[in-house]
C-alpha cells in the first residue's frame, strides 16, 4: 500500500507539473520581429525605442524572449523590395514596418507572415487593407489620417501668413501615398483659395533642381507631403526656406526642432509605442485580418518662434496657445 500511494503521488505530481513545465517552456521561447525602417537608425531611434518600451511593458526583453532584426531603406524607394525579402528569409514571427512604402514592400514579399505597420497613410486607398475595421489580409496596425492632416497644415500656414496665395509642395512621387495625399492637398488648397506649385523629388540628386524651381516660382510658403526621403534631407530644405524667407509647415517634428517654422502631424512616437500591442496580440495567436486598424490619438503642433521672428512673422497669440510646443 505504501508503495502504491507513493507511485500515485509521483504520477499525479508529474501530471500536475506538466502544464507548469509547458508554460515555463513557452515563456522562455524567443519571438522574432523583423523591422523594416524607412529611413536610418539615427532618424528612427526614438521610434524604435518606443516600440521596445511598449514590448518591454508587455513582458518582452531583447536577448531573453525577444529578438529584433533590422533593415533600413535610407529613404530610397529602390531598396524596400530587397530588404523586405531579406526579412522574409529570416522567418520572423512578425514584420514591423515604418511607413507606407515599407508596408507595401513587406506585403508584396509575403502573404503569410503577419505585418504590423506602426504608421501607414491611407491604407485602404493604397491597397494595403480591405477596410479599417476588417483588414482582411496579413497587414494591420496604425494609419496616419492623411486627408485631415494635409488640410490642417495648409490652414495653419495661412493663419500665420494671412495673405498666403501660392505654396510650393515638395513631393516624392515614387511613394505610393503621394498620389492620394496630393489629391487631399489640392482639395484643401481649393477651399482655402491657395494655388499649389508641385515640385518633384524622386531621388537625392533631384533636390537641388527642385529647390531652384521653387526659387523661381515666387511662392509665399512651403510644405511637403510626408516622405522619409524628404525627411532625410530636411537640413537642406530648412536652410533653403530660411535663406529665401519662406514660411514652412512640415509633418515631422525634426523640422521644427532644427529650424523649420511649424510642424503639425501625428505623434509618431506614441503610434510606434501602440504598435507593440499589435505585435503582442499576434505573438499570442491573433490574426492580422481580425485586428482593426487604429488611428492616431495624439497630434503634435510645434511652432519655432525663433524662426518666426527671423522671417518677420507675428504668430497670433491664439495659435501659440494651441501649440503643444513653442521653441524660442
Amino acid at each position: 500500500m505504501i508503495v502504491r500511494r507513493t507511485f500515485i503521488k509521483v504520477l499525479t505530481g508529474g501530471l500536475l507539473g506538466a502544464p507548469l513545465a509547458v508554460e515555463a517552456q513557452q515563456a522562455r521561447k524567443s519571438m522574432t520581429v523583423g523591422y523594416l525602417g524607412s529611413s536610418s537608425p539615427s532618424l528612427e531611434s526614438n521610434l524604435v525605442d518606443a516600440v521596445r518600451e511598449g514590448l518591454r511593458q508587455l513582458g518582452y526583453e531583447e536577448g531573453q524572449n525577444l529578438a529584433i532584426k533590422y533593415r533600413w531603406a535610407e529613404g530610397r524607394q529602390d531598396r524596400y523590395a530587397g530588404l523586405a525579402r531579406e526579412l522574409v528569409d529570416l522567418k520572423p514571427d512578425v514584420i514591423l514596418t515604418a511607413g507606407t512604402p515599407a508596408t507595401l514592400a513587406a506585403k508584396r514579399a509575403t502573404q503569410s507572415i503577419p505585418i504590423v505597420s506602426a504608421a501607414m497613410g491611407e491604407p485602404v486607398e493604397v491597397g494595403l487593407v480591405s477596410s479599417l475595421a476588417k483588414p482582411g489580409g496579413n497587414v494591420t496596425g496604425l494609419a496616419a489620417l492623411a486627408p485631415e492632416l494635409e488640410a490642417k497644415r495648409l490652414e495653419l500656414l495661412k493663419e500665420v501668413v494671412p495673405k498666403l496665395s501660392r505654396v510650393a509642395v515638395l513631393v516624392n512621387s515614387t511613394n505610393p501615398l503621394t498620389a492620394v495625399a496630393w489629391k487631399d492637398t489640392q482639395r484643401a488648397a481649393k477651399t482655402l483659395g491657395v494655388a499649389l506649385h508641385r515640385v518633384e523629388v524622386k531621388a537625392p540628386d533631384d533636390l537641388d533642381g527642385a529647390l531652384a524651381t521653387i526659387k523661381l516660382a515666387h511662392v509665399h510658403g512651403l510644405t511637403l507631403i510626408p516622405d522619409r526621403l524628404l525627411l532625410l534631407y530636411r537640413a537642406r530644405i530648412i536652410d533653403f526656406a530660411k535663406t529665401h524667407h519662406l514660411p514652412g509647415i512640415f509633418p515631422f517634428r525634426q523640422f521644427a526642432q532644427e529650424g523649420g517654422l511649424m510642424v503639425y502631424g501625428p505623434d509618431y512616437t506614441d503610434m510606434f509605442r501602440r504598435a507593440a500591442s499589435y505585435v503582442d496580440r499576434i505573438f499570442k495567436g491573433a490574426k492580422p485580418a481580425d485586428l482593426p486598424i487604429e488611428q492616431p490619438t495624439k497630434f503634435e503642433f510645434i511652432i519655432n518662434l525663433k524662426t518666426a521672428k527671423a522671417l518677420g512673422l507675428t504668430v497670433p497669440p491664439s495659435l501659440l496657445a494651441r501649440a503643444d510646443q513653442v521653441i524660442e
